[in-house]
């Protein structure tokens, strides 16, 4: 089972809509219980609607992202400037994770799928890549002194797992059979991305329904949320 003695987490992504597509509903159950969940954006998605400018498109997905966190329990919500679409998993990234990391002191860490693909034949976009094999080594990077000393503030080596929802090499899952519609609603709250974005995963209901009823029977529960687990 996902261990769930902690405190505070740290959710890092790369777009607004990231943490909705599953990890969502797991948040809005640690909220429940009292923890504290921050949210920090590596871009501010401005890339993500093709029909749509990026100068008007990062503001409103902006907003989206903020009734996004409200809906689910998330009361402090905070983005780095990295340019959508062509984040690279480099020392300026790492940097900015680790600052992040030190400045939070959270338990856990939680991000999405940063494995080249979501299972079968399929491709991971680049900036979820990037961002997540750069969390990763930012963990470490932020408890060592001698790495960008004094960036965020003191080291911190406190962070007991990074948790990745989506992944195909999930290793854990919790149940959100409470929550599912408090995730539901979060994603809904990306309403013109939504809109623009088309087939299955544009139905927010139906798609986290569908994937939280299938993850649900590993743990003998109605619906849950799945995470690659790395300590």
């Amino acid at each position: 089972m996902f261990d769930e003695d902690w405190t505070k987490a740290l959710a890092i992504a790369a777009h607004p809509d990231d943490m909705e597509y599953g990890a969502a509903s797991a948040v809005a159950r640690w909220t429940s219980q009292g923890k504290e969940v921050v949210y920090l954006l590596v871009t501010k998605g401005e890339a993500g609607i093709s029909a749509m400018a990026p100068a008007g498109v990062g503001p409103l997905r902006m907003a989206e992202q903020e009734a996004g966190c409200a809906a689910v329990g998330v009361h402090q919500l905070e983005w780095l400037d990295h340019p959508d679409g062509l984040v690279e998993n480099n020392l300026e990234l790492r940097k900015d994770l680790a600052g992040a990391i030190r400045y939070h002191k959270p338990d856990v860490v939680l991000s999405c799928n940063y494995r080249d693909s979501w299972g079968g034949p399929s491709w991971n976009h680049a900036d979820h890549r990037a961002v997540g094999r750069a969390l990763l080594d930012a963990i470490r990077d932020a408890g060592n002194p001698w790495l960008f000393p004094g960036f965020g503030g003191d080291p911190w080596d406190g962070v007991k797992f990074a948790a990745f929802s989506g992944s195909p090499e999930s290793t854990h899952a919790v149940d959100v059979t409470n929550t599912i519609e408090a995730g539901i609603a979060s994603l809904r709250c990306h309403e013109v991305y939504l809109q623009n974005l088309g087939g299955e995963m544009a139905d927010a209901g139906q798609f986290l329904r569908d994937n939280a009823v299938a993850i649900g029977p590993s743990i003998g529960v109605e619906m849950a949320a799945s995470f690659e687990v790395i300590y």
